[in-house]
């Protein structure tokens, strides 16, 4: 069952508190099943328009929010194209934005979607099945070792990429998850495995680079800050620190004022900061949900307001 991370802190900073909440309209870039977005439209906000690359995680979200009728509209697209989608619906800015990045437990707990390695299945990782793009098979097939190797210390801080590539490069072909990670466990001796299973990162690594992750989060970030109305506000919810340093760098920018090097003396870059930082630090899971929602203990949720 998927549990809304975060929930209780999203509404007491996502919701503007001097606002009248039923003329609030809310975007949900990561609608997933639907459980942030009930929330907000229970707390009173207007309208939600909300959006999602798999159609799987649409039809679960269309059950979830029919309660609330006309009030919610949902759209097959990425949170990256996050204005286009607004302007289809008529919406020149929104109040309210959300995005709650990475896999949702809804996908890796479906084995053929090949997110997860508990269970053996195509190797897909790809948001929306749909898409023509590359799968993550296509990419352990087709690449080079180097190519590989510098997937997987890039995204995912993998410290044995080389010696991982080169295992999958003898491995292949590899079309199932149980076979990729067969092959990470040959290259990594079990008494180095650690806390954490040695094809975690290999697994992130390569879901990040087929769904293009980091690009579409700073596109949906730069898209989500210029949509947003004057007052409204964006929370963005990260689980790895890549995304994490993408939206911190991101928010602390647009919340400065001159951005000019330390040396000159007078400001010369015409910068102007576009919101305020509603959380200073980022947001964390309590000790009680860390409990009941494992998944929480490494989500991060900051929030700004555009000025």
């Amino acid at each position: 069952m998927h549990i809304p991370v975060l929930l209780a802190p999203l509404l007491a900073h996502l919701i503007p508190p001097e606002r009248d909440r039923a003329a609030l309209r809310a975007l949900d870039g990561t609608v997933g099943a639907g459980g942030h977005s009930a929330a907000l439209l229970d707390a009173g906000v207007g309208s939600l328009l909300g959006l999602d690359l798999d159609p799987a995680a649409l039809a679960l979200a269309a059950e979830t929010l029919a309660p609330f009728g006309d009030r919610v509209r949902l759209v097959h697209a990425s949170y990256a194209d996050m204005a286009q989608a607004a302007r289809s619906h008529g919406w020149d800015a929104v109040d309210l934005i959300l995005l709650d990045l990475g896999v949702s437990s809804m996908q890796l707990d479906t084995p053929e979607r090949g997110f997860a390695f508990r269970h053996d299945a195509p190797l897909d990782m790809r948001f929306d099945p749909s898409s023509p793009s590359m799968t993550a098979a296509d990419l352990v097939n087709t690449l080079t070792a180097e190519a590989l190797a510098d997937i997987l210390s890039r995204y995912g801080e993998e410290r044995e990429s080389r010696r991982i590539a080169r295992a999958i490069i003898a491995a292949r072909p590899i079309n199932t998850t149980r076979a990729l990670a067969a092959a990470v466990e040959s290259a990594i001796p079990r008494r180095f495995w650690g806390d954490i299973h040695p094809a975690t990162r290999t697994f992130q690594a390569l879901r990040i680079a087929v769904n293009d992750e980091l690009s579409a989060v700073e596109r949906g970030i730069e898209a989500g800050l210029d949509l947003l109305a004057s007052g409204g506000r964006m929370g963005v919810i990260s689980f790895h620190s890549l995304e994490d340093r993408i939206v911190k760098d991101a928010f602390k920018l647009a919340a400065t004022a001159c951005i000019c090097p330390p040396h000159v003396p007078v400001c010369v870059c015409g910068h102007q900061a576009s919101v305020r930082l509603v959380t200073r630090k980022p947001i964390t899971a309590d000790a009680d949900e860390t409990a009941a929602n494992p998944r929480s203990r490494s989500a991060k949720l900051r929030v700004v307001a555009k000025l």
